[in-house]
This record gives structure tokens, C-alpha cells and sequence, in this order.
């Protein structure tokens, strides 16, 4: 089917499914009982061995609902006996849910789609709190709540930082972790000089690799109003000095200066997970849901860690992206039952941490060792200061425009092909572009 037609189809789909929620008793039916608790409620103030029901657990997971959820359902029963637990998997989890919303059989616990609109929200599923005391313990739940109210809990944290292998380091005589950007170039050059590891993979061939750098955008900025505040008054984020500049200039010094891989044209990713594992790679830029693979990639696990992004801001932070959010439908008929699940996925299942390739999104979890480590040394986690209301999308609209491709990888790409030679260009020729184009796309979408 033509892209467009999909396209067509969804956007018709979407206000199918606003005028159904409309044309319901939107009125949250969150009783408990006879007794007019809510299931919230009702939940809390029962022994676990006292809560009953039969639950469907929708999750987008197809390559563990086999295996690790089944070992969830075991351990949730030890807690739970009395609740039920059968698990249904999506293969693509906003196209085969948002239809079944049409209707009221959409699980009894599941994720509220990204696809629905956040003002819709209510209309399809339970209240968890009120957002002033939820997020107090909790990262991430801001982010999805409609007039004060919570209706999901993010199953994980993600963050984005560098993969190191700790014994490459060790051979290499580097005692510390580097915390600035000259820091860390310093540190490759050692790599380089004392031992036989790449200093830093780039994973050019692949090309999406190449996009995990936007996500430690904010740690140079050291601010996290910077990505969706300041730079929408910003028509060229580009200079000299800049975040981005900054940022991706630390791309083009390591490939320029020869600390990457010899030829990046021919790199491989799944390779580079066993070759970081065996110690032949030192450090790649990703996202915290690779730690696992990578660990798991051969029988040095222990060796991998993450680290900060190197930053010259005064202070490091890990800017937190939610993952999905764990939601309860308004229709279940085994509310309490589904609050039990909810609660114990994310409090005791260790998904998040083990699964998720994150951190838990509740506060009171312990950070792994090495996070520890640089929340000791002044590291803050942190979610992001949202758009404006009136400049929601702006960002997103000016990047289309102007085609830099915050999150894409072919400027990416170009940038690492004139640094090593292959392109004609200077790193402030590329900067210019961007901002030039940038300025225009600004000009445009800012008039409309």
C-alpha cells in the first residue's frame, strides 16, 4: 500500500477513534466495589493474597513474552496467587492497538500509545495519581498527564552516554574517567598509543548508530531547557560556541585526528558489540538500552560500562527519555488486579534495568554502580523542560524543513567523510550549511 494512502488512513483513523472516545460516557469508572473505593484504593487497602481476577497483559516485547514475562508471571504469583496473568504480544503495538480502542477489548494492562492524543487520554484509561505527589517519586510521569492527573508510569529511563570497555581503559593507563571533551581525546590518544582497541567506533556504515549522539546533545549544553526551549529561539544553533556546534565537533576532532576506525566505510554493528566485548573496541556513543547487548556479546560483560558524555558545561547531566508508559484500561472488569501487576512490574520486576536498557522511573531504585559513580562526582539525571504549548512540534517542523536531520544520520555521515578526507570540507563549512539552512526553514515555520 502506497505510504501516503497508510499515512491517510491513520490520520483518519485517529479522529475515528476521538469522535468513539466522544461519543462514550467518558466518566472514568474506577470503582472498586460496592463500597465506592476506587480500585486504587481498593488495592491498597487489601492483602495481596485477597486480590482476585483474571488480567491480559499487552506488551510490545515478541522476543521475551515467551520467555522473561513467563518468568514475571511466576514471580508476580508468588505475591499475587489469586491473579491470573496471560500475556498478548504486538508486533507493531501502536498500529494493532489503536483499532481495538474502538471497542473496550484492549487488555487490561498495556501502554498508552503514542499515537493517541494526550488530551484523549482519559477517555480510554485509568487514573494512577495525581501528578503533584507522583512525580515526586517518580521520573517521567509528567510527561503523559492530562489536567494534573497520571495515567502511566514510564517501564524505563533511557539515557545516552558512552559504552566503555574498563580493561581497554586499564591498558591504556587511564586512571580516571575523562570528563571534558579535551579529557576524552586525551584518553583515545592513549588508547591508541598503548593499546591494539580502536578508540571510538563510530558504526558509520550502519549510519543509525551515528544518531545516538543527539540524544547527549544536553549533556554539552549542561542545561535542559536547552533542546526544547532556548534553541526554538535560536534561528542558527549552529555557531561557533553552541551546543551542537560543540557537540559534533568532538565527532569531527576523533575522526579527523585518526581515533576511529581505520576504514568507517566498511564497519559492521552486530560485529562491534562481540569486538567491544573482547576488548578490541574502546568506546562507542549509544544509548543505555545497548549496555546489555554489548555485555552480553561474548564473556567480558563485567568489562562494559557507560559513562557521561564529555561535556565543558559546568554540570554533567543525563538527560532521561521515557519509554513507554504503563497504563490500566477504564473498562477492565479486574482493576484491582491490574493495579497489583502495574505496581509489582515496576517496583520489583527489574525490567527496567535488565530489559528496558535503562534506569527504573521510580527514584527510590538504586542506580547501577557506575551511574552512581557519576552522580557522586556532581552527575544529575534529569528530564527534559518541555515546548511551550504554543511551540509544540516547532523543533521537529524546522528539522523536516530545513533537512539537517537532528536525528537522522546522512549529515552525520557527510561530517565524518570530510573529516577523514573524503569530502572538501571544513567542520565550519558543514556548520554554516546547517545554519543557513537551518535560518530559512526557522524563517518559514515560524511565519506560518
Amino acid at each position: 500500500m502506497d505510504k501516503h494512502i497508510l499515512k491517510l488512513f491513520f490520520a483518519l483513523l485517529a479522529v475515528v477513534l476521538v469522535a468513539v472516545g466522544c461519543s462514550k460516557d467518558n466518566t472514568s469508572d474506577s470503582s472498586g466495589g460496592d463500597d465506592g473505593k476506587s480500585a486504587y484504593e481498593a488495592w491498597k487497602d487489601k492483602e495481596p493474597a485477597d486480590i482476585e481476577g483474571d488480567i491480559t497483559v499487552i506488551t510490545q516485547r515478541t522476543d521475551i513474552v515467551d520467555t522473561v514475562f513467563q518468568e514475571y508471571k511466576e514471580q508476580f504469583n508468588e505475591k499475587y496467587p489469586n491473579v491470573n496473568v496471560s500475556f498478548e504480544a504486538l508486533t507493531d503495538y501502536g498500529g494493532e492497538i489503536m483499532p481495538r480502542m474502538q471497542t473496550e477489548d484492549y487488555g487490561d494492562v498495556q501502554f498508552l500509545p503514542v499515537e493517541l492524543p494526550i488530551a484523549d487520554i482519559p477517555k480510554f484509561f485509568e487514573p494512577l495519581g495525581e501528578l503533584a505527589e507522583m512525580e515526586e517519586s517518580y521520573y517521567g510521569v509528567e510527561e503523559r498527564a492530562v489536567d494534573g492527573t497520571v495515567y502511566g508510569i514510564p517501564i524505563a529511563m533511557t539515557y545516552t552516554g558512552i559504552i566503555y570497555n574498563k580493561a581497554v581503559f586499564e591498558e591504556a593507563g587511564i586512571t580516571e574517567l575523562p570528563k571534558t571533551q579535551e579529557n576524552f581525546i586525551a584518553a583515545m590518544k592513549k588508547v591508541k598509543e598503548n593499546t591494539d582497541a580502536i578508540p571510538l567506533y563510530t558504526n558509520y556504515a550502519a549510519g543509525w548508530p551515528l544518531t545516538q549522539w543527539e540524544g547527549a546533545v544536553t549533556t554539552t549544553a549542561g542545561s535542559v531547557d536547552y533542546y526544547n526551549v532556548d534553541m526554538l529561539d535560536d534561528e542558527t544553533p549552529f555557531d561557533p560556541g553552541d551546543p551542537h556546534y560543540e557537540h559534533y565537533k568532538l565527532m569531527f576532532d576523533l575522526a579527523e585526528q585518526e581515533l576511529i576506525e581505520e576504514d568507517p566505510l566498511t564497519t559492521d554493528w552486530e560485529a562491534s558489540k562481540v569486538r567491544m566485548n573482547n576488548g578490541e573496541i574502546a568506546t562507542m556513543v549509544l544509548g543505555s538500552w545497548a549496555l546489555q547487548q554489548i555485555q552480553g556479546a561474548g564473556d567480558n560483560g563485567d568489562d562494559i560500562a557507560i559513562m557521561p558524555y564529555p561535556t565543558n558545561a559546568e554540570e554533567t547531566i543525563f538527560s532521561l527519555g521515557a519509554d513507554l508508559n504503563i497504563s490500566i484500561n477504564k473498562h477492565s472488569d479486574s482493576k484491582e488486579a491490574a493495579f497489583a501487576w502495574v505496581d509489582w512490574f515496576i517496583h520489583e520486576s527489574g525490567y527496567a534495568e535488565i530489559e528496558g536498557g535503562g534506569i527504573s522511573a521510580y527514584k527510590e531504585v538504586e542506580l547501577p554502580a557506575e551511574l552512581q559513580e557519576a552522580q557522586e562526582s556532581g552527575a544529575t539525571f534529569s528530564t527534559l523542560t518541555p515546548s511551550p504549548d504554543e511551540k509544540q512540534g516547532l523543533l521537529d517542523e524546522i528539522d523536516k524543513e530545513s533537512e539537517v536531520g537532528l536525528w537522522l544520520e546522512p549529515e552525520k555521515q557527510k561530517l565524518i567523510e570530510a573529516a577523514i578526507g573524503n569530502r572538501d570540507l571544513t567542520f565550519d563549512d558543514m556548520m554554516n550549511d546547517w545554519n543557513k539552512r537551518w535560518k530559512e526553514a526557522y524563517a518559514k515555520k515560524t511565519s506560518e
